[in-house]
């Protein structure tokens, strides 16, 4: 079926939900291709971290065009504040969290019903994801594509810790109340890390589709280029390909994270 051909899907019980700073063009590239691939939420929540004020008039500009809801900042207050705030400007049942640098790909409408059927017939299942840097390591297949990703504190890889994450997402808008809050104060890979704990500590249930780099693609590009910031020796760390380096930052992560969920609270 052609683009021109496609029916509008209405999603009436899911909020979109974008974290913005700085990226205003990213993020009205984001909205317009849902606008595009004719994908209607029951609300659209813009939450903005305290932009410039170019990129804010811009934003402002787009909410004619997109109608939403745009939760403004006075300052800048980090990621984890944004998402706080923008959650409980929420008022669907689910929320779609997408941070405005990515983009979806044409099966996402696909991905996220099923995603969506999965979470509405379940009352345990948390989370639902559709991107991943890496491949969990202990997967449970289910159906439609997608799988529960499984926390068994005593295996050794690592990246089973990050059940839970940042990137693209349906969640149950009841999430914090079962979770918490972001920390807030603190970076925001921290404030990351520090939820995907609280979700395991919580015995959160997440799923994620076997196609997780196929679902959206992050863009940044030198006119609006990744907020994140992080410590050059961090950098060095995680884009080195040195044998050694890679071994000490294995086996640091893997006691570290053991230590973080026995005794962060």
């Amino acid at each position: 079926m052609s683009q021109m051909e496609k029916q509008t899907t209405f999603l009436d019980q899911v909020a979109l939900l974008v974290t913005h700073y700085n990226r205003s063009s990213s993020l009205e590239r984001l909205l317009e291709s849902f606008k595009q691939q004719k994908i209607e939420f029951k609300e659209i929540i813009i939450s903005d971290d305290g932009s410039h004020l170019d990129h804010l008039t811009r934003v402002r500009r787009l909410r004619d065009k997109f109608n939403f809801k745009f939760v403004e900042s006075d300052k800048n207050r980090g990621l984890a504040n944004n998402i706080n705030k923008g959650q409980r400007a929420v008022s669907a049942s689910y929320t779609l969290y997408v941070q405005e640098d990515f983009v979806p790909a044409d099966q996402f409408i696909d991905r996220l019903k099923d995603g969506l059927k999965l979470i509405e017939k379940d009352p345990t299942i948390d989370l639902v994801r559709f991107y991943a840097y890496h491949k969990h390591p202990y997967l449970k297949p289910l159906k439609d594509g997608f799988a529960e990703m499984k926390f068994f504190f005593w295996r050794p890889n690592f990246w089973q810790f990050f059940c839970y994450s940042d990137h693209p997402h349906l969640r149950r808008s009841s999430f914090p109340a079962k979770f918490g809050d972001y920390k807030e104060g603190i970076s925001s890979d921290r404030a990351e890390f520090l939820m995907a704990i609280s979700f395991l500590k919580n015995k959160g249930k997440a799923l994620i589709h076997k196609d997780y780099s196929h679902i959206f693609f992050q863009k940044n590009d030198q006119l609006e280029p990744s907020q994140i910031s992080r410590k050059k020796i961090r950098k060095y760390m995680q884009l080195t390909d040195s044998f050694l380096i890679r071994m000490l930052r294995t086996i640091y992560r893997n006691i570290k994270f053991r230590l973080d969920y026995l005794f962060l609270k």
